[in-house]
């Protein structure tokens, strides 16, 4: 079908069409998540996707859906600088859609919510491609929106603590292991601190198990503290960034967690052992 098809839909309000099945308007719309050209995949396929998981035209189909956007993360996963991260990183988009819904609605079963988080955070790690902003091509994104999945996935309640604790674990090995030439500089650091959030509100996890977390990504944010040759501000740059982002949602966010108070010192004093420099009064 032309573009100017599902700018129809569009106009319409994203009503589902009644001349065509709806497999086929699915199948159509999954191939456009891939799509270079921004008017065709942010534009359009994935409003409508999303609207439609929102509106429950796929309530009786979320898990055929949420299993086509789970095999839409293994396309070309390993290649960096290709077309594929498209198809990739809007996938992930897709499948927090469906999380969501299943979140409000409770449509599947607990093992099938897993059995997808496992595929979302091998993917999540694995993810070669960074880029935030592809130009001519517009978003890539992949690590805003594996991180806003993980945020839906978090919410489940299908997961509990020691999930909690595993999706935790995921976001900081993102951050740590993130290639210094390959900075996260399109806002990711605040998707994972959001993600975060969402994982943190449901109030499963204690300080004796935050702190040594939050320790870790101080040790990895702490250029001072890196030692060896060379530059060691660009492999402490996204856990840098991340601790920035969580003291900010900690400090100012709605709803905030019931282990915000003790978390909210330990991230301060992490931001302070790696800001040491900053923090003197005069020169020495």
């Amino acid at each position: 079908m032309s573009l100017g098809y599902w700018d129809q839909v569009q106009a319409a309000g994203f009503e589902v069409p009644s001349d065509r099945p709806l497999d086929d308007l699915t199948a159509e719309l999954t191939t456009m998540l891939g799509s270079t050209r921004p008017e065709v995949r942010d534009g359009t396929a994935y409003p409508a996707l999303a609207t439609w998981i929102e509106r429950g035209v796929y309530d009786d189909l979320l898990a055929g859906l949420g299993d086509g956007m789970v095999a839409g993360l293994a396309v070309g996963l390993g290649e960096h600088g290709t077309d594929t991260v498209f198809r990739r990183s809007f996938s992930a988009l897709i499948l927090g859609a469906c999380l969501e819904r299943d979140n409000e609605q409770h449509l599947l079963p607990g093992g099938k919510i897993l059995e997808w988080g496992d595929r979302l955070a091998t993917w999540f790690l694995t993810e070669r491609d960074t880029r935030g902003f592809v130009a001519d091509k517009g978003w890539a994104h992949a690590i805003a929106h594996g991180a806003d999945a993980i945020g839906a996935l978090g919410e489940s309640p299908h997961l509990a603590g020691a999930e909690h604790s595993v999706l935790l674990d995921v976001l900081a090995e993102r951050l740590v292991a993130q290639p210094p030439d390959a900075p996260l500089t399109a806002g990711e650091p605040d998707r994972i601190a959001y993600a975060v959030m969402q994982v943190l509100r449901r109030n499963t996890l204690g300080t004796d198990v935050l702190e040594p977390w939050v320790h870790r990504l101080g040790a990895a944010a702490n250029a001072y503290g890196l030692g060896g040759q060379g530059d060691p501000f660009p492999p402490a740059a996204a856990p840098q960034a991340f601790l920035r982002a969580l003291f900010l949602q900690l400090s100012l966010a709605q709803a905030p967690p019931t282990v915000r108070p003790d978390l909210l010192l330990v991230v301060i004093d992490a931001l302070r052992m790696t800001n040491a420099p900053y923090l003197r009064v005069g020169t020495d």
